[in-house]
């Protein structure tokens, strides 16, 4: 019998060469000149473009085996097609390095709580029906599907079957590092000692230190991995480089894939602003038009046209839980009432209001202007935030002291930092006054609050390339070996705790909860027929009616 650690990597290395495989193939229609260069680019576009079609593909039909083979099939012939380009990029080769570290974090037996309640179940769904309508009814996170769902239904295959669930956030992981590690790479190689290679260095440091334990990814940190990346682009835009035409389209790009991830990101739609100013007082208000006929922008809105129709779909709202969104005419709405109560139990739990054994007294009354910050200072700050801060003064000190020079070097001011600056500090006061929990974009929005000034500083010391060249890259393998050694120390952790054999049955744990919602399902389904069949036999104090449309069903909540 084969362990299967070694049927896990075997699907997991045809996955991850999949959407490289179709990456590299819409890389060429959407960004040429950035996926030529960087790979970890042709990944995020893989990405991107699995996501959109499993949005639109799970409208008709069911993510099953044979669906899903034959889309996985199809990118690694893809690939194969594009061999030899492979072995002629050297990052392709940092590539496979990168995927086979990360392969330790898909070694578990516990995931976090929330894999059981809804990010399994979500994602079991989509392989077994094709769109039913109200599924929101079923639990709260029914009601905030992730792209990440949707992305990881493609990898429910034959013999592996479910237990790929979370491949999603380590591409996303491994993408963005190689897309880091690249810039780092070709900007040393340029000898470019600017605030671009010392941001992207701490960006890599960052998501490697504070977000190792993958499988605790959920939909928030893999979005927040991508924010950094989003605002490295948006450093590079403002330079106005010769590449400057292929920063738009990535901005695109990343930013669709952030805010499908968790929807409450659409508010990163204000970076526009930004952008179309500079282009503007630039007087290169064509690159917006030029974006305007591109074909990732098309796909931009088609994405973020499908998050708003699954909401709907799910919830009777476009943005959940935005309650002016909502249309309760709809029979399978939540409510805008309910939704609003909803909103308000979110940033009541994010503004320390709430927990699993306590619940302020006035949840209304709390909430409001700034009257739960001294609970969230004492009960959250102290205990989650400030050794988050800690952390990152900490990784300050370490690469002050490694890069700090008596030579200080004039640098060239760039005008337009300051409005970028500012922007992040507008995410940091929206994020603080209405969800000031990291979960909920907090540890990237700090983290670049802190990071962009000091990667600023930094630039200004004068060290010579030998020396720039040998401690970033000691850095990087220093922080590699953290991550690995962590890692090691988790699965340790985890053998010692439950008897766990990873290399025997290296499968995460599955047990009846993970199929709650199916049961629901199942249930609803039972009592319809029989209804159907012999009213006086059915349930009638059953919470669901269950209706047919087209070759669909819709879910109505008793009232």
């Amino acid at each position: 019998m084969i362990p299967n650690i070694l049927i896990l990597f075997t699907f997991y290395l045809l996955i991850f060469l999949s959407v490289t495989g179709y990456g590299v193939f819409f890389g060429k229609f959407f960004n040429k000149d950035s996926t030529s260069i960087n790979l970890g680019y042709s990944g995020i576009i893989g990405i991107f473009f699995l996501v959109t079609y499993s949005y639109l593909s799970h409208l008709f039909i069911a993510h099953g085996y044979f669906h899903n083979l034959v889309i996985i099939i199809l990118g690694f012939v893809l690939f194969i097609l594009n061999f030899r380009s492979f072995l002629e990029n050297k990052y392709f080769y940092i590539l496979i390095l990168i995927f086979t570290i990360l392969f330790i974090s898909l070694i578990l037996y516990k995931t976090h709580d929330d894999f059981p309640y809804y990010h399994f179940p979500y994602t079991w769904y989509l392989t077994q029906k094709p769109a039913l309508i109200g599924v929101g009814q079923f639990n709260h996170g029914f009601r905030t599907p992730s792209s990440i769902f949707y992305l990881n239904s493609l990898f429910y295959l034959p013999i592996v079957q479910y237990f790929t669930f979370q491949i999603g956030a380590v591409l996303i992981m491994g993408f963005a590092n190689l897309i880091l590690i690249t810039k780092i790479i070709l900007r040393i190689k340029e000898k470019k000692t600017d605030d671009i290679l010392y941001l992207s260095l701490l960006s890599f440091i960052f998501i490697n230190v504070f977000f190792y334990r993958i499988q605790e990814h959920g939909t928030d940190r893999s979005a927040q991995i991508l924010i950094f990346i989003l605002f490295i682009e948006l450093l590079l835009f403002i330079n106005f480089t010769k590449e400057h035409e292929s920063y738009i389209p990535n901005i695109l790009i990343i930013l669709a894939l952030i805010i499908s991830l968790k929807t409450f990101y659409i508010l990163y739609l204000i970076i526009f602003f930004p952008i179309i100013f500079i282009l503007y007082k630039e007087n290169k208000f064509y690159l917006f038009f030029k974006t305007l006929k591109n074909k990732s922008f098309y796909l931009f809105l088609l994405l973020i046209l499908m998050i708003l129709i699954v909401n709907f779909f799910n919830t009777g709202c476009f943005i959940y839980p935005v309650a002016s969104t909502c249309i309760d005419s709809v029979e399978w709405s939540i409510g805008s009432e309910s939704v609003a109560k909803m909103n308000n139990w979110y940033e009541q739990w994010s503004k320390a209001g709430a927990g699993p054994n306590f619940r302020v007294e006035n949840p209304e009354l709390y909430i409001q202007n700034f009257n739960w910050v001294s609970n969230w200072i004492k009960f959250y700050f102290f205990n989650k935030v400030s050794d988050f801060i800690l952390g990152l003064l900490l990784i300050m000190i370490i690469l002050f002291s490694v890069f700090y020079s008596k030579k200080i070097r004039v640098v060239k001011s760039n005008n337009y930092k300051f409005l970028i600056y500012t922007f992040i500090i507008l995410l940091f006061c929206e994020w603080f006054y209405n969800h000031p929990a990291l979960r909920y974009g907090g540890y990237s929005i700090i983290a670049l609050l802190v990071f962009f000034p000091f990667s600023s500083i930094l630039e200004k010391y004068e060290i010579s390339s030998k020396k720039i060249k040998t401690r970033f890259f000691t850095l990087m393998i220093i922080i590699t070996l953290i991550f690995v050694s962590r890692n090691f120390i988790r699965i340790t952790n985890e053998i010692e705790q439950y008897s766990y054999r990873p290399f025997v049955d290296s499968y995460y744990r599955i047990d009846s909860d993970h199929f709650r919602i199916e049961k629901k399902f199942n249930k609803i389904y039972n009592n319809s027929e029989l209804c159907a069949a012999n009213k006086k036999e059915c349930n009638k104090e059953s919470s669901f009616n269950i209706e047919k449309f087209l070759n669909t069903y819709i879910f109505v909540r008793n009232k």
